[in-house]
């Protein structure tokens, strides 16, 4: 049992868990949200126990519910303050708070909205001491008083604080020395003057007004907000949206659908906020490398694979601008060594580690047993590495159920139909005996697991780590994948539907005819070849049609000429019809026309509408209606998306 393992990334703690081979290792920490510490879930196999967070405990009366007000800051031009490496420039932002007009827009919004004892937080010491001088000017003839307290202040914190808690001073403008560890349940009202790039600090400043008291029965938030990108991560810290993997979703979800709030909170955004991200979503579309750069500035160190993914970045995004995700890191790497040993062997990180095709777990588990094994310096026997995978696989205990079958699940490491089964499947995918491929990332030499490539004692080590920096992806991306209901999913080949959450707009259907559905407009259903295709933009769309569930059916145009044939021809550009498949509707596919989804080399979504035919080997087949296409067969890369419904011309 750790505890603090929000630091288990570190050196030293890395050390400790790397020394031990626990039967169950539990991490204990009070800030799992940690931008900085993205990927400490990693360490722990991405197994979350128990999890409670701000909503629970408003829930559970342990805090306060929050009245959050979200205030335009109109008396700053953001757009016009340099953005460096995630962040502000601080002595441009110094420049634009410290002025009286954007003091007394402050101030009103304070007097309208505060309750007896507020804490703000400014962007430097000028700021707060700037700010103190505003509001004392303000409050000359109301007896009331405000102090900066920072570490040049001539008054410490825990006096301002105790003057605070007697209500000698009504306003403590700081800097940074009441995000953390600051213990006054009286705070009332907490002001936000400045902009936090990091979610952590967000909600550490917002807990400095969350304890109970018995003097307060909410929380007063004035955040100010203005029209820059960065603020985006308000919606994600307060629930608003699902982060920043779509600004287009988060501003539907903003506008839309309630937020889940702790019992007894509210979210009043002034209109200029709501319009401002209206605008932003329609151009936030940032390079990979920004990105990249955005994310490394708010970490403070290289982004490893896993926190870029769990911070909603994209890696197929990366690997279709930059080949791959490690050939996004060799451009800003400054190590020689390190570029190095990544071009050397940038085919095998890239087709076999971060294009790694995973119907199940097991070939992300093996480059894991075969990591721990130190495989690529000591190539470990098939007895060794399959021993190693089992224990492996039984750190990912709903992985492991999930993809074993209950026969397997029973056997034992050192079980000779284990080490026969590991063989079976995820050695000899990788040795090459799955397939028709010519040449294999590994080989066998005798009983040996080997690297069927060249690698020098000099790169072991760094080959090592980035192997295991994609393992961690790889596992981290499959496990939510697990975790995801809608994406519980198997192949065409079993006749199982995969299905891709596309997360249609929540509108009750009305009894009339005329009814709103989703409408995907990039989202092209190929009647032709395979064609990439995107769902992050949604709109409704009125049609009329009857017995339909916004829930399930969808609207997107066909593209190409496959489908125009037979009875019931379908052209390019008509609209369709269809029904999300899931695995309570999934039902039998064969004879019906399916939307088939694969993945692209660069990891991007594409889309076919066939008929499935099976023959009587139990083959699967997609049929075009038009006999010039020829007849596809399927394979386990594919996956059943939706049903067509209808044509909707």
């Amino acid at each position: 049992m750790i505890d603090e393992f929000h630091h288990a990334s570190a050196k030293t703690y890395l050390n400790i868990l790397n020394y031990f081979t626990p039967t169950f290792l539990l991490g204990l920490t009070a800030t799992p949200e940690r931008t900085d510490q993205a990927n400490i879930l990693s360490l722990c196999h991405d197994n979350l126990v128990f999890e409670r967070n701000l909503v629970h405990g408003i829930d559970e009366k342990i805090l306060v519910p929050f009245h959050y007000f979200g205030i335009w800051d109109d008396a700053v031009d953001y757009q016009e303050i340099p953005w460096r490496n995630g962040k502000f420039d601080p002595q441009a932002l110094d420049a634009q708070f410290a002025t009286l007009r954007r003091a007394q827009h402050i101030f009103h919004h304070w007097k309208q909205h505060q309750q007896s004892r507020t804490l703000a937080f400014c962007v430097s010491k000028k700021h707060a001491d700037f700010m103190a001088d505003a509001f004392n000017e303000a409050f000359a003839e109301q007896g009331l008083k405000a102090l900066a307290v920072h570490s040049d202040s001539p008054v410490r914190r825990n006096e301002a604080l105790t003057l605070l808690d007697k209500g000698e001073v009504h306003v403590l403008f700081s800097v940074d020395l009441f995000n953390e560890g600051t213990d006054l349940p009286s705070i009332d009202t907490v002001m936000m003057l400045r902009p936090t790039e990091s979610n952590i600090i967000f909600l550490q400043q917002l807990g400095r007004g969350l304890r109970r008291h018995e003097s307060k029965a909410h929380l007063v938030v004035l955040d100010f907000i203005g029209n820059h990108r960065t603020f985006l991560n308000k919606q994600e810290v307060l629930g608003l949206s699902l982060g920043q993997r779509a600004a287009s979703s988060a501003l539907r979800s903003s506008s839309g659908e309630a937020p889940r709030l702790g019992a007894g909170c509210f979210v009043n955004l002034d209109p200029q906020i709501i319009a401002f991200w209206a605008q932003l979503s329609k151009q936030y579309r940032n390079t990979a490398e920004e990105d990249y750069l955005n994310l490394e500035g708010h970490l403070g160190h290289r982004p490893q694979a896993v926190e870029f993914y769990r911070a909603g970045y994209d890696l197929a995004k990366v690997s279709k601008q930059h080949k791959s995700w490690f050939g996004l890191v060799a451009q800003h790497c400054e190590s020689d060594t390190t570029r190095s040993v990544i071009a050397r062997h940038h085919d095998f990180l890239f087709n076999a580690v971060q294009k790694a095709s995973m119907t199940k777990c097991f070939k992300a588990v093996l480059l894991e047993a075969f990591l721990e094994l130190d495989g690529f310096q000591t190539p470990p026997t098939i007895e060794q590495l399959a021993a190693r995978s089992w224990q492996v696989l039984s750190c990912y205990p709903r992985l492991r159920e999930r993809d074993l079958k209950p026969k397997e699940q029973a056997l034992l490491a050192t079980d000779k139909q284990w080490v026969k089964y590991w063989h079976a499947n995820p050695v000899n995918a990788f040795i090459g005996k799955n397939s028709k491929q010519a040449d294999a990332w590994f080989r066998l030499e005798g009983e040996h697991f080997c690297a069927n490539f060249e690698v020098l004692p000099s790169e072991a080590a760094i080959l090592h780590d980035l192997v295991k920096e994609l393992v961690d992806y790889l596992l981290a991306r499959y496990t939510d994948r697990d975790s995801t209901p809608a994406m519980v999913s198997n192949q065409v080949t079993e006749q199982i539907s995969n299905v891709t959450a596309l997360e249609p707009l929540k509108t009750a259907a009305p009894e009339k005819a005329q009814v709103s559905l989703p409408y995907y407009p990039d989202l092209k259903i190929a009647c032709g070849h395979f064609k990439t295709g995107h769902h992050d933009e949604c709109e409704l769309m009125a049609v009329d049609l009857m017995n339909v569930d916004p829930e399930r059916h969808f609207l997107a145009r066909a593209s190409g000429n496959s489908m125009n044939g037979g009875k019931s021809p379908i052209y390019d550009g008509d609209l369709l019809l269809l029904e999300l498949v899931t695995p309570t509707s999934a039902g039998s596919i064969t004879g019906t026309t399916m939307a088939i989804e694969i993945q692209d080399e660069s990891g991007d979504n594409q889309y076919l509408l066939r008929v499935v035919k099976k023959d009587k080997q139990g083959q699967y087949w997609l049929k075009a209606n038009n006999p010039d296409y020829a007849d596809m067969p399927a394979n386990e890369t594919m996956k059943t998306f939706a049903r067509l419904k209808l044509v909707v011309r």
